[in-house]
């Protein structure tokens, strides 16, 4: 194909559309290009057509010499069938705009119409030797320098030979990368680098980062003396319909070119396929192929999901200490006793249609609590708080080794700014540190205006959000009295409705799919709130801008996901007053109780239905969603055809993964994150739910990266951003929430303070400490006369001659000077509470902080390695240094000499 020319000046017309934007119109005269040589002297429009050569699966341009860095794809305007003039022809005029600036800064393009749509037209860009040198030099790019002789990885399994085969990669089949010291590229400094080969020095990664680079910020448009570039927004404006780097093979089977290194065939084959779900992850490839930034995601989710197979086999071990000690639980069998539970009536829980009922009918519920609410769940509590510390510090320490082996050491320095960003800098200020003149994007003043109107936006949303939550706790309370008037009301419980199906059951049940259905419509719309008020903002660099949309995001998640479990945790049950006196929200609507036993069965129940509908729901849409739509769009542009496809189109009819994609993965698991530590004392099966989730969403990831989805252009990261700080926040609250757990949403203090204080004299009427009566001794007494007109109705069907009937409290009975009062048991109860957490806090904060201190982020001998590669690097780059000099000071010395000779030899003769 024909080097096109390029334009140095653009002499530019202002021409006003539509819109009133000024659009390059005339291009100017063409000159010679600064990158490659100038062959003719062509008018700007596209690239020349080319046809397709017939190889499925070549990475060229047609000439077979110039790699494929990226794809641009748009339709031609002159073949669609809603022709409309006035509009195509201003996005023609911008793409060639863009198209020609492309060529001025050193691109080649070729142009290829589509096999199956010929209004499809495909651009390959690739970038020369001259263009990938200058802008890696600009990018701070660490490019290698010589082999490194330092052994930098270890096993885990090096002492069980057995056990490292079966779960490591096959290094035959993937062989492991070659080590190098690096050093920021400078081309001045070109022969100091490992050059053995120019076509590949530069990796394939490396290329397309590159050209993303270039493509995001060259201009296609003057608007206001204000210049638009970028490569995002052409194609959010319709400009051009792709934009992507290629994936180097198909995924079922090699290339049949000798040059390719099927990466992707590898990935899918030892990675994504089922067969290696026990396997390792091949973390170097992953990261050659992807980056650094989702080779960085995969490594986080795997030791997250290493650590948690500890968590959860004590999570199992503590579930089924409670599930064989369910029988031994003496309060759940007083309970179920047809003379004990049998004969207690409890009072209605709500006004007028609310009848009275037994105790025993809640004999299900307090059979499965028994199995929750144990010693167990305690001890598994503690653990867990220890258990999140270490996962946090061994990580760092992990993220520090591949820090250094993935040469991310000194990444945050070389960060250049976001083209948005850039191109936004119209006002002029002083720096600070050098004095000299830069231009940002807007004044302190208006900085300030838009973090006001950015945390505005955010608490309207959170507002929103703790609306919805109000407005399920009105649906709990008025459905609780339907369900209650609708329920069979027999009172001895013998209905087999009514056994397993009670009002709070049945209220509990709707109440979390109702709010699991608020959670995910509101996620969907705050999700772009949250970039639209991010984009506002205008952050600098890209990890400025993931940080902040973090931040919003978890903000946003953590009210949405967590407030109805801290609702039935920490206020459910709560502030109920007593069947005389009861509280009312709203003046309406009576507060809701838990169930004698407690709300941590609710809880349990909440958090399985939020854990399990998020999982089969992030499922669908991961692994569902885009195979039917790449089943659908293949159907559509095949059409029975049997036409050879090239390597370009088929990537094109793959999904987009976005460049907000991995955050959503990240979010997604951190969501679980806060379920497995927050509230793990009411659910010790959460980590083993969250195990098995991550196994497959592991391979669920791999399988779609490398089958449904487009290559995404790879990135630098040196660590997961502001998700770590996010994960020790979890960390610290999951100490107080699990302790608060146990003090007052499960029944446990309760009953050791009736064991230890109440069971025995001078309180209690038994001889030894026992639990016996346990049931009897902490459900108050209220006399049926002391109803107020509010509450009365017609629940007396049934009630024989009792006059009085039971309530979950701590309070005096009628006839006490103090009735219906708080009791010494109610203040020992609260005392015993508030020692607990403070105890267990104290405890657990104790151990996190030792253990935070004892376990340095960067272990020994990861800086030892980093201390010994830049002594080398330095002194590789000193030594050809002074070889250089060395060598030049010869030369010039050689030439004064033979000068001199020169000189005096006439003389002497």
């Amino acid at each position: 194909m024909m080097t096109r020319d390029v334009l140095l000046d653009l002499e530019l017309d202002e021409e006003d559309d539509e819109d009133g934007d000024i659009v390059l119109d005339n291009f100017g005269q063409m000159v010679g290009s600064s990158f490659g040589t100038q062959e003719s002297q062509l008018d700007f429009r596209s690239p020349e057509f080319e046809e397709f050569n017939g190889k499925p699966n070549s990475l060229y341009f047609n000439d077979g010499q110039r790699r494929i860095d990226f794809v641009l794809v748009y339709e031609d305007e002159s073949r669609k069938e809603n022709n409309k003039k006035g509009s195509n022809e201003k996005q023609r005029r911008k793409r060639r705009a863009y198209e020609s600036n492309l060529i001025h800064d050193g691109l080649h393009l070729e142009a290829t119409r589509s096999v199956l749509d010929d209004r499809l037209v495909f651009v390959k860009i690739h970038a020369p030797w001259e263009v990938l040198c200058t802008y890696a030099e600009l990018m701070h790019i660490k490019l290698p320098l010589k082999p490194n002789d330092l052994k930098t990885r270890s096993s885990a399994f090096d002492n069980f030979n057995w056990l490292g085969k079966v779960l490591q990669v096959d290094e035959s089949i993937i062989k492991p990368e070659q080590e190098f010291f690096t050093a920021p590229f400078e081309r001045s400094r070109m022969d100091d680098f490992y050059i053995r080969d120019k076509e590949t020095f530069f990796t394939p990664a490396t290329r397309s980062r590159i050209v993303y680079f270039i493509l995001s910020r060259i201009k296609y448009q003057v608007s206001d003396n204000v210049k638009k570039f970028g490569i995002n927004k052409l194609v959010s404006s319709g400009i051009y319909k792709a934009a992507f780097p290629l994936h180097d093979c198909n995924f079922s089977c090699p290339s049949e070119d000798f040059t390719c290194p099927n990466e992707r065939y590898l990935l899918y084959r030892e990675w994504a396929h089922p067969r290696s779900i026990y396997k390792k992850q091949p973390l170097d490839l992953i990261r050659k192929y992807y980056g650094e930034k989702i080779g960085i995601y995969f490594a986080w989710l795997g030791y997250y999901t290493q650590m948690l197979f500890l968590a959860a086999i004590v999570g199992v071990a503590c579930f089924l200490y409670g599930y064989l000690n369910r029988n031994n639980c003496t309060w759940s069998k007083e309970v179920c006793d047809p003379n004990i539970g049998g004969n207690i009536i409890m009072c209605p829980q709500c006004d007028k249609l609310c009848p009275f009922w037994k105790l025993n009918i809640t004999c299900e519920s307090s059979q499965k609590l028994c199995i929750f609410d144990s010693f167990g769940t305690l001890v598994f509590a503690v653990f867990m708080g220890v258990w999140v510390t270490l996962f946090l510090e061994f990580w760092k320490r992990r993220q520090a080794e591949l820090e250094y082996e993935w040469d991310t050491v000194e990444l945050q320095q070389e960060e250049q700014p976001r083209p948005e960003y850039e191109a936004r800098c119209t006002h002029v200020v002083i720096n600070e540190i050098t004095q000299e003149e830069e231009r940002v994007p807007f004044t302190t003043w208006g900085k300030c205006i838009r973090a006001v109107v950015c945390a505005s936006a955010v608490l309207f949303w959170i507002l929103l959000i703790i609306a919805s939550v109000i407005g399920i706790i009105v649906y709990r309370l008025s459905v609780f009295i339907v369900f209650s008037a609708k329920l069979p009301k027999n009172l001895n419980g013998t209905d087999p409705i009514q056994k397993y199906l009670t009002p709070q059951t049945a209220t509990s049940i709707t109440a979390s799919l109702i709010s699991f259905v608020i959670i995910m419509i509101l996620n969907m719309i705050y999700e772009k709130v949250a970039i639209m008020i991010t984009n506002f903002e205008l952050p600098r660099t890209q990890t400025d801008y993931e940080n902040s949309l973090t931040m919003k995001m978890f903000l946003f998640q953590f009210v949405n996901y967590y407030s109805s479990c801290f609702y039935i945790a920490f206020f459910k049950g709560k502030f109920v007053g007593y069947p005389g006196d009861p509280v009312y929200w709203l003046g309406k609507y009576r507060n809701e109780e838990c169930d004698p036993g407690g709300c941590l069965l609710e809880l349990t129940t909440q958090l399985a239905i939020i854990m399990g509908g998020k999982a089969i729901w992030n499922n669908i849409q991961e692994v569902l969603l885009p195979w039917v739509k790449n089943l659908i769009g293949r159907c559509r542009t095949v059409s029975g055809s049997e036409k050879v496809t090239p390597r370009w189109e088929q990537d094109y009819h793959l999904q987009l993964m976005g460049r907000l994609g991995l955050f959503y993965e990240y979010l997604e698991m951190i969501i679980q994150f806060g379920f497995v530590t927050l509230f793990v004392a009411s659910f010790p099966l959460a980590p083993l739910l969250a195990l098995v989730n991550n196994i497959l969403e592991i391979r669920v990831d791999a399988w779609k990266m490398t089958t449904q989805y487009r290559r995404m252009v790879p990135e630098k990261a040196q660590d997961i951003g502001a998700w770590q700080p996010i994960m020790q926040g979890i960390a610290i609250l999951a100490v107080v929430t699990n302790a608060m757990i146990i003090a007052f949403t499960s029944d446990m203090i309760p009953r050791l303070v009736y064991y230890w204080s109440f069971s025995v004299p001078p309180y209690g009427d038994h001889t030894q400490f026992t639990m016996v009566g346990y049931i009897n001794n902490t459900l108050s007494i209220f006399n049926i006369a002391d109803f107020k007109n509010r509450s009365k109705g017609n629940p007396y069907i049934g009630l024989g001659n009792y006059t009085t009937c039971r309530y979950r409290d701590f309070r005096y009975p009628p006839g006490h000077p103090q009735e219906y009062k708080h009791n010494i048991y109610y203040w020992h109860v609260i005392a015993a509470k508030l020692a607990f957490i403070i105890v267990m806090e104290h405890v657990i904060y104790s151990v996190k902080f030792f253990l935070s201190y004892a376990i340095p982020d960067v272990s020994k001998s990861t800086k030892s390695k980093i201390k010994r590669e830049k002594y080398l690097t330095q002194k590789l780059l000193h030594e050809n240094h002074l070889k250089d000099m060395t060598k030049n000071m010869g030369v010039i010395a050689e030439t004064i000499m033979g000068a001199a000779d020169n000189h005096l030899r006439p003389k002497l003769e």
